[in-house]
């Protein structure tokens, strides 16, 4: 019985979540040779403004480049 915990920025639609999901499933079905009723993904969102890298918050770097979702 898979349990997935994915951790993404907030901000994506749920159209996107939609598709996430049933890719990693799908992946899962395949590699695992399980059924996807076994597979339970959690969707984990952060906010950018709580996610660093090399000591520069997110929504920092990308500021001014992307949109208000910092995509």
């Amino acid at each position: 019985m898979p349990f997935v915990t994915v951790k993404i920025a907030r901000g994506h639609s749920i159209e996107k979540k939609r598709h996430l999901v049933e890719a990693i499933t799908n992946a899962l079905v395949t590699a695992l040779d399980t059924k996807p009723e076994w597979i339970t993904i959690h969707i984990d969102e952060f906010e950018r403004e709580n996610w660093a890298v090399n000591g520069i918050l997110h929504c920092d770097r990308h500021r001014g480049r992307h949109d208000e979702t910092g995509r």
